[in-house]
């Protein structure tokens, strides 16, 4: 009985990932692509099936290599998480800005957070990179600033 509530609990969980606003991708250490979540599809226009065992920069080659590999690599050996602001660097994958109203910009700006994944009680063998679209704090943080505003933050 314990076993069909662990699948059942995986399910459900499994539709949360589907379910959220940002974007789930998890690499394995040649950075083929495991998991690959409804958000990442409705931007890219990929879907799971389509890049499930891909490799990430041979599917978009605008990610700057060097510098992931950099973020990876330091969560594999250490795991811990890592962070990219927008602020920082813009984007990890270029995706077209999608609010038809507010689209002053031409591109997603992203967040990205990098989450070591380990097998129980082995060694971190997998990241999970969540992209969260800061595009509209972006445009708002931009426009403040152009007016003279970010002085008085």
């Amino acid at each position: 009985m314990p076993a069909s509530n662990d699948f059942k609990e995986l399910h459900w969980l499994l539709d949360i990932i589907q379910c959220l606003d940002v974007g789930v991708v998890v690499i394995d250490r040649q950075y083929r692509i495991e998991v690959w979540n409804s958000f990442m599809e409705n931007h890219s226009g990929l879907s799971p099936d389509r890049v499930r065992g891909k490799n990430l920069f041979e599917l978009f080659p605008e990610i700057d290599r060097h510098w992931l590999r950099r973020k990876v690599d330091t969560v594999l050996q250490l795991g811990t998480r890592a962070f990219s602001l927008w602020e920082q660097r813009p984007y990890l994958i270029r995706f077209e800005n999608y609010r038809p109203i507010t689209g002053e910009e031409d591109f997603m700006y992203q967040n990205l957070t990098l989450i070591p994944l380990a097998a129980h009680g082995g060694p971190v063998e997998r990241v999970c990179l969540v992209i969260t679209d800061m595009t509209e704090v972006a445009r708002l943080k931009r426009r403040l600033a152009a007016a003279g505003g970010a002085s008085s933050l």
